[in-house]
């Protein structure tokens, strides 16, 4: 693949890198959305007494 990219004109390379940043960007969005939508349910979880005692050792 990466012989194939380098193939390419300068412009188009660009456009490759480009691709690629926005996919990892879309990456990196998504993990954070997912971490944030399961703060709430792990928080229920995980605030209770007996995790209180726990905390406490």
């Amino acid at each position: 693949m990466a012989r194939r990219i380098a193939a390419l004109p300068p412009a188009k390379r660009a456009a490759v890198a480009e691709f690629v940043e926005r996919l990892l960007a879309d990456d990196r969005q998504l993990v954070a959305a997912a971490g944030r939508s399961s703060e709430a349910v792990f928080g229920r979880i995980w605030d209770n007494p007996d995790d209180a005692e726990y905390d406490r050792l």
